[in-house]
């Protein structure tokens, strides 16, 4: 390591010491989630010499609370996620993506002052084929410090968040991290078994001419976000006057590093496809930490309808749309939304390149 980097370590006891009074409670609860993402890194890269791949279940399927099958590797990331972070007495309170009920911390642990957050591990369906999985988690002051968490301790906006971050398990093992003071990304440099800021204050250019969004969904969008694929699509002859790239990685941490690093759009949105969901992704585990991250790298991040980190979450699982990225391209698709709310169709709702034109099929 050269003698100039800086280690996860040693950067966040410089953010406390910024604060002052600060009890140090806040590194050392980053510091066992720095462990937990160690070990998780180490599972996922060794897959199947340690027997990880696969559905988890003794011969039945395994589903958890979103419905979706479990991985052997969710499970073991949960637990991890679990373990390493309920000792340390820092934690009033974990809840995860993968359990049905907040997770009361074991009689022998400190309580502390913050809750955790979490989705052990994002893109889980793209283990078996070793594509980038990863792990996204968000920290909130807890109301009633040292004691027990309630279900309504957890359901605060994203805008009380104190830290969010999301680690990539991928060539390299890397921790993105916010706390409010901008975007700060680690690599993981196992000779030492440290995070080394590789990342200083990462910023996402307003502009952008990559998008990505699950196309096979085309049918079930709403005329906002058509409008918007269609002009991308028309590239320079269309009203954009620029061609366009499309991106779809299916890994939530993928899709939101690539915008860290080089901007862009991502668009998970209201679709019809299953009208009892508002959305797809999780408002607490996945769209709140990850709007963090991103508005405070330049970004933004909307439903299409409102801001993402001003929803009152209603419960532990809420699902909603997710559209995030480039400032500019996410403020056109919120725009879009609101003049079709509003039923000021534009031409373009109703043209014949709107109605007729598709992904996978010209005029």
């Amino acid at each position: 390591m050269h003698q100039g980097h800086k280690t996860l370590t040693r950067y966040t006891i410089e953010e406390e010491h910024k604060h002052p009074g600060a009890s140090g409670e806040f590194s050392g609860l980053l510091n066992s989630l720095a462990t937990a993402i160690k070990i998780i890194s180490n599972q996922v890269n060794k897959g199947a010499l340690v027997g990880a791949l696969g559905n988890a279940g003794d011969g039945d399927v395994s589903v958890n609370v979103q419905g979706e099958v479990q991985k052997k590797l969710d499970v073991m990331s949960n637990d991890v996620m679990l373990h390493e972070n309920q000792w340390s007495g820092h934690l009033a309170g974990m809840a995860s993506e993968e359990m049905d009920e907040v997770y009361t911390l074991p009689d022998h642990c400190r309580r502390g002052k913050y809750l955790l957050v979490f989705d052990p591990l994002d893109g889980s369906s793209n283990i078996d084929v070793n594509l980038t999985v990863g792990t996204i988690f968000s920290i909130l002051r807890a109301p009633n410090p040292g004691q027990n968490a309630s279900l309504e301790d957890f359901l605060q906006p994203g805008t009380q968040q104190v830290c969010a971050g999301l680690a990539l398990y991928g060539p390299s093992t890397m921790l993105v991290l916010t706390t409010g003071d901008g975007v700060d990304g680690f690599t993981l440099d196992r000779d030492i078994g440290a995070f080394i800021l590789t990342h200083p204050q990462m910023r996402i250019p307003a502009d952008a001419n990559e998008f990505a969004i699950n196309a096979s969904n085309e049918r079930f969008w709403e005329p906002p976000v058509k409008r918007y694929v269609e002009e991308c699509l028309a590239g320079k002859t269309g009203p954009r006057g620029k061609d366009f790239n499309m991106r779809w990685v299916a890994s939530l941490v993928a899709e939101t590093f690539r915008i860290l690093t080089r901007g862009g759009i991502f668009m998970y949105p209201k679709d019809s496809k299953d009208p009892s969901k508002a959305g797809r992704l999780r408002l607490m585990y996945e769209a709140n930490p990850i709007s963090f991250i991103i508005e405070q790298a330049g970004g933004a991040s909307t439903t299409g309808r409102q801001r993402v980190m001003e929803m009152a979450p209603a419960e532990l699982h809420q699902r909603v749309p997710l559209i995030f990225g480039s400032k500019n391209e996410v403020e056109r698709v919120a725009a879009y939304h609101a003049e079709y709310a509003s039923g000021k169709e534009p031409d373009t709702f109703n043209s014949p390149l709107f109605s007729t034109r598709s992904l996978f099929r010209t005029q």
